[in-house]
């Protein structure tokens, strides 16, 4: 799939030092129309070089920057792409995702939220461990598996309600 262009006013988004740091704004692939969307943290190199995965954060960080403030400076962002798509499921891997949807929940972790459903804006998401930790760490992959597992049942729920 083609890669997603950033609306205008994001493409040349300021609002946090990722600015500085990127070569440009990811905005994320796939089918725009989707009902499923699925997000990692930020891009690294070669989706900076080329687009591809939909990220949270829309710059590539190079060097240490002010986690927190990115992650709020980009959440109008994510939450203009959930406006103008039909999402109806969401999928968040890793601490960062976590962090940044629920950022006034305590301990907002994949440890913590994984296993349940919960709500960002209306729209369930689930939460996994980063495939990148998980390949790091393999006793996560069974976890790992049951949470994909979830996500594909909980699809399936929401096909059969949404005919």
């Amino acid at each position: 799939m083609p890669e997603e262009q950033a609306p205008e006013g994001a493409e040349h988004c300021e609002l946090c030092e990722l600015a500085k740091q990127r070569t440009r704004v990811i905005w994320g692939e796939g089918n725009p129309r989707a009902s499923l969307m699925m997000m990692l943290d930020n891009p690294g190199a070669r989706e900076d070089r080329e687009g591809n995965s939909f990220v949270l954060l829309k710059c590539r960080p190079i060097r240490a920057y002010n986690k927190p403030g990115a992650r709020a400076a980009c959440l109008p962002h994510l939450q203009l792409q959930l406006s103008q798509k039909r999402t109806l499921l969401l999928f968040g891997f890793g601490n960062v995702v976590a962090e940044a949807v629920f950022p006034d929940k305590e301990g907002a972790s994949v440890k913590a939220l994984r296993g349940s459903w919960h709500a960002f804006q209306g729209i369930p998401i689930g939460f996994a461990y980063h495939p990148l930790a998980v390949r790091r760490r393999p006793n996560l992959r069974g976890i790992f598996i049951e949470d994909l597992n979830a996500l594909k049942e909980k699809w399936k729920e929401i096909q059969q309600v949404k005919h």
